[in-house]
């Protein structure tokens, strides 16, 4: 009996140390999704209305994108409802077709409505492919339109990849 209950308590510290070191990983995720709606909204002032008018948004703050005729995405972000984090996301990408390069961008979708919000985090939502994103520029003001429910932007922050597409794009989501 003294060897299960000590069992039980290690067992429960381990648990409880992952659970806290996921914490971290979460925090550090949640500031530089806050950085980078920062950014987006330096390079873009119109991107604060999808901001306060889409029924939600998830920002990825730090997608890695490479390839070489095999492509390959990832990432982890933050959703937001309301402006208020609800969970986290992660995408990943892999794609085969005419592509050279390596990059690092920030990414952010918009849901026009609860059924596209719903959807992704059912866990049911990806891209088709031949998605694009609308790509910000420090002083080019362009406009995300939705398309099917949802607005892409990206801001890229490091590298240069000829390939603009999210078609093909997983995600996964667990609410807090």
């Amino acid at each position: 009996m003294k060897t299960l209950k000590t069992f039980l308590i290690v067992a429960t510290l381990l648990f409880a140390s992952n659970g806290i070191a996921q914490n971290e990983d979460d925090k550090k995720i949640m500031s530089d999704a806050e950085n980078a709606k920062m950014k987006i909204l330096d390079a873009n002032s119109a991107m604060q209305d999808l901001f306060d008018n889409s029924a939600g948004y998830v920002i990825f703050p730090n997608v890695g994108k490479g390839g070489l005729i095999i492509g390959a995405a990832a990432g982890n972000g933050v959703l937001y409802e309301d402006g208020v984090a609800q969970g986290m996301a992660k995408l990943k990408k892999l794609n085969i077709g005419l592509q050279a390069g390596g990059q690092a961008i920030i990414e952010v979708i918009f849901f026009e409505d609860e059924t596209a919000l719903a959807k992704f985090k059912d866990g049911d939502f990806e891209f088709d492919a031949g998605v694009s994103a609308v790509v910000l520029e420090s002083g080019k003001a362009k406009k995300a339109k939705y398309k099917n429910g949802v607005a892409v932007i990206a801001l890229p922050k490091a590298g240069l990849m000829a390939e603009a597409s999210v078609g093909g794009q997983k995600f996964s989501y667990e609410s807090f």
